[in-house]
C-alpha cells in the first residue's frame, strides 16, 4: 500500500493500519486509534480508506437521530443507492456496514466516535453485541471496523477494565505528536537552539504549523522573537486562544476553572501533589481526581522519583498548554487588547523570564531525558538497552541536603540477566555554561548513590546537558574520562 502523497513520517501507524485494514481473514474485527486533536489521524484514516476503498464517516455533534440520518446518506452515496438508507436504530446500520465487507477485507472508519457515544451511551455495548462470536454478520464480514477519537479519556477507557468493548479489539493505535528531531525537520528548522525554542512552545503537533500558524517559520535565530509575536501571541493568530481551547476538547473536564489553576500551578514549577495543592489553596487529597482526569486526557503526565517510591511529580505533556499559561495567561487582557506588533514585542519582552524559567528549562529538562531514553548511541550511555529514564531526588545525609537530578537512566546490558542497573545521572541547563563545579556535584551524588547500594551506581556515566555550552576545564576533563557525557543542542538533534 503506498504512502499517500504529503504524509510526513507516521511510517510506523501507517503500516500498523495497513495490515489492520488489509488483512484476509475471515470476520470482523474492530480497531481503535486515538490521539490528541491535531495530529493527523484524520489524514491517516481518510488516506486508508482512499488507498483500500475504505467507507469513512465523520461524526458531528449531533442528536441520536440526525447521526443515523447521516450515516444513512453517506452510505446511500457509496452504495449508489436513488434514496438515503433509513435506520431507526444503530444495530441495522453497523450491520449494512458489516455488509460492505462481504466480499473483501475493507476498512470501515467511524471518526470522532465520542460525538455519537455523548447522543447515545448504548454505542459501545451495541458495538459489542454487533461483533459477538458466532454473529452471522459478523462472521461472513471481513470489514475492519476502526473507531477514532480525540477525547483521551474516553477513548483510553473504550478498551479498559469492565468496558463493552475490552478485549474486542484487534488494534489499539495511539496517534503520537511528534517527537522533537522529528518536529524540526517538519519545520524545517536546522538551528538546535531554534528547533528547541519552538518546540518547547508549539510541541510536535503538525497543524500548527500548517493550519494554524499557516507555514510561517522563524528564518533563523534572529526571526525568533517577532516569530512569536507574529503568530502564538498575535490576537488575530489561530494558535493564540489554542491553549485555552484544548481543555474544551475533554468531555469529563466539567468544572474548567479547576484544572486550568491546576494546570497553572504546574506551570509556575509546582510538579509535586503538595505543591499543587499549595498553590492553590486546597489539601493534598482533594486533587487526587482532577490530576487523575487530567492524566487520563493526556493533558499531564505523572513522572515518579528515581529513587523515592512514594514520590512523583506531574508535568504538562502539551508544551502550548504550558506557555499559555506561563506566559500568556498572568498578561491575557492586555494581550487580548494589543492592537500592533510594537505593543506585542513590549509585552512578549516582560514575558521573556517567565518562558526562560518556567517553560524552556523544565522543556529542555524534558528533552534531554527523551534523548536519553529514545536516541543516545547505546555506547555513550554504557548498556545495550535504556530501560527508562527519569528524574531523582537523593539524599545527603552528611549534608543535611538533598539533591535533585534532571535526568536518571537505568538499564541492562546484554549479560545482566534482568537485573536492571543505573546506567547515568545528569543535570540540565538551559541558559548556563557548565564547568567543573557541575561535574563535581554529579560525582558526590554518585558517591551517596554507591554507598546506598545502588545496582551499577559506581560506574554510572555523569552527563552535564547545556544549551549555552561549556567551560574549557570541563572539556578538558571530559576528554580524559570516559565517564563523563556533555550534550548540547547539536547532540539533541544529531541522527544516531
Amino acid at each position: 500500500m503506498s504512502r499517500p502523497v504529503g504524509m510526513f513520517d507516521r511510517e510506523f501507524e501507517w503500516e500498523a493500519l495497513g495490515r489492520f485494514a488489509l488483512d484476509a481473514g475471515m470476520g470482523a474485527t474492530l480497531g481503535v486509534v486515538s490521539g490528541r486533536r491535531r495530529q493527523g489521524k484524520t489524514f491517516l484514516l481518510r488516506a486508508l480508506c482512499e488507498a483500500t476503498g475504505g467507507f469513512y464517516f465523520g461524526a458531528d455533534e449531533a442528536t441520536d437521530g440526525e447521526s443515523l440520518r447521516r450515516v444513512g446518506a453517506v452510505l446511500a452515496d457509496r452504495l449508489g443507492a436513488p434514496a438515503p438508507l433509513a435506520f431507526d436504530d444503530w444495530y441495522p446500520a453497523f450491520d449494512a456496514l458489516l455488509e460492505l465487507g462481504r466480499d473483501r477485507p475493507v476498512p470501515v472508519v467511524i471518526d470522532e466516535f465520542p460525538y455519537l457515544v455523548r447522543a447515545n451511551p448504548r454505542l459501545p455495548s451495541i458495538v459489542q453485541n454487533v461483533l459477538a462470536p458466532r454473529r452471522a454478520q459478523r462472521d461472513a464480514s471481513r470489514a475492519r471496523l476502526l473507531l477514532c477519537g480525540s477525547a483521551m479519556s474516553f477513548m483510553g477507557g473504550l478498551l479498559a477494565g469492565s468496558a463493552p468493548l475490552r478485549g474486542r479489539a484487534g488494534l489499539e493505535l495511539v496517534v503520537p505528536t511528534l517527537g522533537h528531531q522529528l518536529a524540526a525537520r517538519f519545520w524545517g528548522i536546522d538551528d538546535p537552539v531554534t528547533a528547541l525554542k519552538v518546540n518547547a512552545i508549539v510541541g510536535g503537533t503538525p497543524a500548527y504549523r500548517r493550519e494554524f500558524a499557516r507555514d510561517d517559520v522563524p528564518s533563523g535565530p534572529d526571526d525568533f522573537d517577532a516569530w512569536v509575536t507574529r503568530t502564538v501571541l498575535s490576537p488575530t493568530s489561530a494558535l493564540f486562544r489554542e491553549g485555552r481551547y484544548l481543555l474544551s476538547d475533554e468531555p469529563d473536564l466539567r468544572d474548567t476553572a479547576l484544572y486550568h489553576s491546576v494546570l497553572a500551578a504546574i506551570a509556575e514549577g509546582n510538579a509535586t501533589r503538595g505543591g499543587i495543592a499549595s498553590y492553590l489553596g486546597r489539601k493534598s487529597g482533594d486533587l487526587a481526581h482532577p490530576l487523575t482526569v487530567l492524566a487520563d486526557c493526556g493533558l499531564i503526565m505523572r513522572e515518579p522519583d528515581a529513587f523515592r517510591d512514594n514520590r512523583t511529580q506531574f508535568r504538562i505533556a502539551e508544551p502550548l498548554v504550558t506557555f499559555y499559561h506561563a506566559v500568556m495567561r498572568p498578561m491575557w487582557s492586555d494581550l487580548e487588547h494589543a492592537r500592533d506588533s510594537r505593543r506585542l514585542a513590549q509585552l512578549w519582552r516582560i514575558g521573556q523570564r517567565r518562558f526562560v524559567g518556567n517553560v524552556l528549562g523544565p522543556h529542555f529538562e524534558h528533552v534531554c531525558r527523551y534523548w536519553t531514553a529514545h536516541q543516545v548511541v547505546p555506547e555513550r550511555i554504557g548498556a545495550a538497552l535504556v530501560s527508562r529514564v527519569t528524574s531523582g531526588v537523593v539524599n545527603d545525609p552528611s549534608a543535611r541536603a538533598s539533591h535533585q537530578l534532571d535526568v536518571v537512566a537505568f538499564g541492562f546490558d546484554d549479560d545482566d540477566q534482568g537485573q536492571e542497573r543505573l546506567l547515568a545521572i545528569g543535570e540540565a541547563k538551559w541558559g548556563e555554561t557548565m564547568g567543573l563545579a557541575h561535574l563535581d556535584r554529579l560525582r558526590r551524588i554518585r558517591e551517596l548513590l554507591s554507598a546506598q547500594g545502588r545496582p551499577g551506581a559506581a560506574t554510572a556515566r555523569l552527563a552535564c546537558f547545556s544549551a549555552a555550552g561549556f567551560g574549557e576545564q570541563l572539556q578538558a576533563a571530559a576528554a580524559q574520562s570516559p565517564d563523563v557525557l556533555l550534550v548540547g543542542p547539536s547532540d539533541l538533534y544529531a541522527d544516531g
